[in-house]
């Protein structure tokens, strides 16, 4: 089952990023605004619309977060490779994105202060000057 919602989600998401979607999305808004004086903008012809559209989004929603899940897991592992492919690299970065995000921002903190500070841009004049 999870092998399938899988594949589905990853075709709807790649294809409702292109050209042709949009396209179908806005032939279906013309068509519904089109027809409107034949039903007289009856409530009926309206709730036609709102329910299309809540539930395209309502489902389109746990497509793209599947999506984006995947993402992120993938550019992670990448990301976790470099870092043991590469000896400057710490190790101890392997995995952090498993802490809390109060944990992250200490991390990132510490960082920033020792590369001399965040909120000013020495940190990123020196990194402008070694490129």
């Amino acid at each position: 089952m999870e092998r399938l919602f899988e594949a589905v989600a990853q075709k709807v998401a790649s294809w409702a990023g292109r050209p042709p979607a949009f396209v179908l999305a806005l032939a279906t808004v013309i068509v519904w605004g089109v027809t409107g004086p034949i039903f007289k903008y009856s409530d009926t012809w309206q709730l036609v619309i709102n329910t299309g559209t809540t539930i395209v989004t309502f489902l389109m929603v746990f497509l793209i977060q599947n999506a984006q899940n995947r993402d992120a897991s993938a550019m992670q592992a990448k990301l976790d490779e470099l870092i043991r492919a590469l000896d400057g690299p710490r190790d101890d970065f392997v995995g952090i994105e498993h802490l809390t995000q109060n944990e992250l921002e200490r991390i990132k903190k510490k960082i920033e202060d020792s590369c001399g500070g965040g909120n000013d841009h020495e940190s990123i004049e020196r990194l402008i000057e070694r490129l």
